[in-house]
């Protein structure tokens, strides 16, 4: 692995989230510190994570895999024996990672006990840890009344009906958080949300009330890390300011967050208007129209190399960490 940061231990980081947002980010911070803890949702209900949960009655594993692999220190060949998904029979689009979280969370006795072995044994950079062991389902009421249960399906109705939505829950409502996650906060020195889904990655986390009241009560430097485009059956004509809202309105208050990481670079038209076409625009701050009532850190932070717009591993963690040295506090 390679240390950018000399003292690679220094900063306590809680990582809060879900999907590819978060081992994005991930990816980039081991490279500055080995003092990490990734806290990650689990009310996936669709895919292969939806079907492994379904078939073995176990929390779903693709986040969880996803910041396992971020992580860890293994070479390549595992790396994409983990991430390879079948391609025919009845195992068709299930990936051999989430059928190894199953076998491991039955040979060790428990979800948790599993996730930490596979950790080890990929010499996993910090920690990976499933922000509840409850079997969460997360639902959304939209604008409309429409009440929608599953996260899967979340985008989906949200586009059918054309009514946006106007807050998510989770059931059942007193779900308890994992004591190390909550424990991973209360001795963080930076607590970063996002990037990710706002309403079925970031969110889910802080429907669980310790969760939340950890975060609100922490000392703590909180980054809210915006996505780079809006998301078509969540945030479909979200600025900034909207997604901060949704936040702050979910999380309990103004004290969820001390400052904000925004991209402010624009994609080639050859990328953007496959995305354009799919009414994903680019989130921007736009300061002459927006009164965020945070710190906003603007850099270019885009990686399209591979044709998808993403952030960049490398940019986001450097700007966390600078951010954290800069005193912000």
């Amino acid at each position: 692995m390679e240390v950018i940061y000399d003292r690679p231990t220094q900063y306590r980081i809680a990582a809060i989230g879900g999907g590819t947002g978060l081992s994005t980010l991930l990816r980039g911070l081991k490279n500055y510190s080995e003092n990490l803890t990734a806290i990650v949702t689990v009310a996936d209900d669709g895919g292969g994570s939806g079907k492994i949960r379904e078939d073995f009655g176990i929390l779903p594993p693709g986040d969880i895999r996803n910041c396992i692999l971020a992580l860890a220190n293994a070479e390549p060949v595992m790396q994409q024996v983990l991430q390879y998904r079948f391609k025919e029979g009845y195992l068709k689009g299930q990936s051999f990672g989430n059928l190894l979280i199953a076998a491991m969370t039955d040979l060790c006795g428990g979800f948790l006990l599993g996730v930490k072995q596979i950790s080890n044994v990929l010499a996993v950079t910090g920690k990976v840890l499933p922000v509840s062991l409850d079997n969460i389902s997360l639902c959304a009421r939209l604008k409309n009344g429409t009440i929608v249960e599953g996260e899967s399906r979340i985008p989906m109705v949200q586009q059918e009906e054309k009514s946006p939505i106007e807050e998510v829950f989770i059931k059942p409502a007193n779900a308890k958080a994992l004591p190390e996650a909550i424990d991973a906060i209360n001795n963080a020195q930076c607590i970063v949300m996002g990037p990710g889904s706002l309403y079925t990655s970031i969110l889910p986390n802080l429907m669980l009330e310790e969760v939340r009241n950890a975060i609100l009560c922490s000392k703590a430097l909180k980054i809210y890390i915006a996505n780079v485009m809006t998301q078509p059956g969540e945030t479909t004509g979200y600025t900034l300011k909207d997604h901060i809202d949704a936040l702050i309105r979910h999380g309990g208050g103004e004290k969820l967050i001390d400052a904000v990481i925004v991209n402010n670079s624009v994609p080639p038209p050859s990328i953007l208007d496959r995305y354009l076409n799919e009414n994903s625009v680019p989130v921007l701050y736009r300061q002459e129209n927006e009164s965020i009532g945070y710190a906003v850190i603007e850099d270019d932070l885009l990686d399209y190399s591979s044709g998808y717009i993403r952030h960049n591993p490398r940019k986001l963690a450097k700007k966390v960490v600078e951010l954290i040295e800069s005193g912000l506090r």
